[in-house]
């Protein structure tokens, strides 16, 4: 089995839930305290032992690019300035891995962002990760679903338990249970009413896919709303192999795609960071 070096990481949306925030910056760029949110994603996968990661853009997302690009008039001027850890610290960031860019074409939707890495991932698994969301978990959520990747070797997808009234917002799956946090999933159920859920567990944001995914997501015709749905090629997959999930341990999910979750994860970061967490409880307690 090969050893899993490569990550996709698509980045072409809109971001529509945040406009006008979004309308000239992409929304992966958002900041939590002082690091864009892409930025908490690569760094994922990075410490979970990936090399390569293939970002998938669109219009309007340069500025994806050039922040894990090398800004050497930058480095130059905080040089001059005395302030080496900050140049060390945005230098670092060009140095987190070998970054492959390729511009989507095709339908929309989830899927068409990884059909669209076929050529550069090739016959290899790789890790197929959302930009604009992240868990903060110890181990990285990446290396736990790694974990059981390389144990079982077929595709997993990262789990997350949600509240029961909470289902209707996420892709719940109806599972078996292998070991531990381990399940296999038995069928994906896309935004369930709480009546109908098969399980709380949320199956998304961060899969382990193996390069035969490629040929379903290119027999996929276009569904929910004109659009191609990973969810829908892993559905054709599992017809053929297991398909498991990983309930991933010790882990805080923030959906930075939306405002609240954004917000969310600024308080606990703040909170969490040396230098501003002690100022901003005592200035939280002093406004609630």
């Amino acid at each position: 089995m090969s050893k899993v070096r490569k990550a996709v990481i698509p980045v072409a949306g809109y971001g529509t839930r945040f406009l006008p925030a979004t309308k000239a910056q992409p929304k992966e760029m958002l900041p939590v305290v002082d690091k864009p949110i892409v930025q908490y994603v690569v760094e994922e996968v990075v410490a979970s032992g990936i090399t390569d990661i293939i970002l998938v853009t669109g219009a309007s997302k340069r500025a994806v690019e050039d922040h894990f690009d090398y800004n050497y008039e930058l480095q130059q001027w905080l040089k001059k300035q005395g302030k080496e850890d900050l140049r060390q610290e945005v230098k670092h960031i060009a140095d987190l891995a070998n970054f492959i860019y390729i511009r989507q074409k095709g339908n929309p939707g989830n899927g068409t962002p990884a059909l669209c890495a076929r050529e550069v991932v090739g016959d290899e698994p790789f890790v197929y990760i959302w930009g604009d969301e992240f868990i903060y978990a110890h181990p990285p959520r990446t290396r736990q679903c790694l974990a059981v990747f390389e144990k079982y070797g077929d595709p997993v997808i990262s789990g997350i338990r949600v509240a029961r009234k909470d289902v209707s917002k996420y892709g719940i799956a109806e599972v078996q249970h292998i070991e531990k946090n381990i399940y296999q999933i038995k069928s994906l159920v896309e935004k369930p009413t709480p009546a109908a859920a098969p399980s709380t567990l949320a199956t998304h944001g961060c899969y382990i896919l193996t390069p035969d995914i490629f040929d379903d997501l290119a027999r996929l015709k276009p569904g929910r709303g004109g659009e191609i749905w990973i969810v829908d090629a892993i559905k054709s997959l599992m017809k053929r192999r297991p398909v498991y999930t990983c309930e991933v341990a010790n882990a805080t999910y923030y959906d930075t795609g939306s405002k609240l979750g954004w917000l969310k994860a600024n308080v606990d970061f703040a909170l969490r960071d040396k230098e501003l967490g002690k100022d901003f409880r005592k200035y939280l307690k002093s406004v609630i």
